[in-house]
């Protein structure tokens, strides 16, 4: 497997292309911060991520100076605030950009993104990922994977 130090930056850093690819293209979505698709249980879905997916949210948890990924009693997101709001926003996963929530457009029709779903699934292989994992289980697992912080990978 391969450490921070063998790689896995380069593989962060072409998700976070992923990612950016998705907002500048001219596809119709805005999230009203309801929090709807946040509520897993409530709603029956939970988003599915890649190693790289789940890396990229682990260390922006990881960043808000957390150890640890907790479900809440209610089933709803383990990073959606009190507050209602994201709190990794800018490392949450490619499922939650791509809105499946009615109240911000609903989802993206799949040829929309389908390139960048295979560059996701790409990248999910170079890191020795398995394909998509519930968002919960993912990202706990990549918070092991994750040197502490201030150490460096081996």
């Amino acid at each position: 497997m391969k450490t921070l130090m063998n790689g896995v930056v380069d593989e962060l850093e072409a998700v976070k292309a992923v990612y950016a690819d998705l907002a500048s293209r001219p596809i119709e979505r805005n999230c009203k911060g309801v929090a709807q698709c946040c509520a897993f249980r409530a709603n029956g879905r939970t988003p599915f991520l890649t190693k790289g997916e789940a890396l990229v949210a682990a260390q922006a948890w990881r960043a808000a100076g957390r150890k640890e990924v907790v479900i809440p009693a209610d089933g709803s997101c383990p990073f959606l605030g009190r507050n209602g709001r994201c709190q990794i926003y800018e490392g949450r996963p490619f499922g939650c950009r791509t809105h499946f929530c009615e109240a911000a457009g609903g989802p993206y029709a799949r040829g929309e993104v389908r390139d960048l779903i295979q560059r996701l699934e790409a990248i999910d292989h170079r890191l020795g990922g398995s394909g998509g994992v519930n968002l919960p289980s993912a990202v706990a697992n990549a918070m092991d994977e994750l040197p502490a912080k201030g150490k460096r990978g081996r």
